[in-house]
């Protein structure tokens, strides 16, 4: 296993980097994402599996994002994400429409390494006409006409994750979130934070086995307690509703913005948690 400190995992993303990054309900590595803003990442191409909250807003505000592929973006309850909203009204960022089925299916193509996969339940939509990577064809084992969307597979050079334990061994321990294996086999390379690292095989644990992405798909761990957040852990930890509710309220001017990252994001990384 390569156990690394937070900010040489953070330097292991270059500029320009094609990076998938999970909902705020699914591991979120927000304490890497503010690294990576202290680092002064630039020009990210940034996939939300399936769709975007908290770190991608933050990393957009903080000017290190050029490209979103997404089906949404929000802060959920709290409202718009509003470094997002700004970006897009200005357009300083560009945005692939996309739906969570799709982002899903084509991060499956690369998972099992072919290099598209059928989708069927975009047709009739409007976001065909914006996508025409997307391939509209007549299913060849059809009697008749019967339309089926084809989807590229969908690499990212990086998969950034967050996960509750890591073992001796490099394995991460995720639970139910199973969409993050999906981003570990697919890309390139994976990043991992972990809020422990534990010794043994979780593999060896028929209890645990299931909820495992394996050592071989994790390239650099670096241990970031409570890294998820303001964002919640499995049963570790809760969502911080009053801080989300703050940094909304903040991140809808940019003077607010730049406010909340002097204080949370460019000061020590301890004193994120206060």
């Amino acid at each position: 296993m390569m156990l690394i400190d937070l900010d040489a995992l953070a330097a292991r993303v270059p500029d320009g980097a094609l990076v998938a990054i999970p909902p705020d309900n699914s591991l979120t590595p927000a304490a890497l994402a503010r690294a990576l803003v202290r680092r002064g990442v630039q020009g990210l191409r940034l996939v939300g599996v399936p769709i975007g909250g908290y770190a991608m807003d933050l990393l957009i505000g903080a000017g290190c994002v050029a490209e979103v592929e997404t089906s949404a973006v929000t802060l959920g309850e709290h409202g718009f994400a509003p470094c997002f909203t700004r970006a897009v009204k200005q357009g300083a960022i560009r945005v692939h429409d996309a739906t969570c089925p799709a982002i899903q299916t084509r991060l499956q193509a690369a998972e099992k390494g072919v290099p598209f996969l059928p989708l069927r339940g975009l047709l009739g939509s409007d976001i065909l006409a914006h996508r025409p990577d997307w391939r509209v064809i007549d299913n060849p084992f059809a009697d008749g006409s019967d339309p089926i969307v084809l989807l590229p597979a969908l690499v990212p050079d990086v998969a950034i994750v967050h996960a509750a334990l890591a073992d001796a061994a490099g394995n991460l321990w995720v639970g139910r979130r199973r969409e993050l294996a999906t981003m570990a086999h697919a890309a390139r390379i994976t990043l991992a934070t972990v809020e422990e690292v534990v010794p043994g095989n979780l593999l060896e644990d028929e209890r645990m086995a299931a909820g495992v992405i394996g050592a071989a798909y994790v390239t650099a761990i670096a241990r970031a307690e409570r890294g998820a957040w303001p964002l919640a852990v499995l049963d570790r930890y809760g969502v911080d509703e009053p801080h989300l509710a703050d940094y909304a309220k903040l991140a809808r001017t940019p003077e607010g913005f730049l406010a909340y990252l002097d204080r949370f994001v460019r000061a020590a990384p301890a004193r994120a948690a206060e």
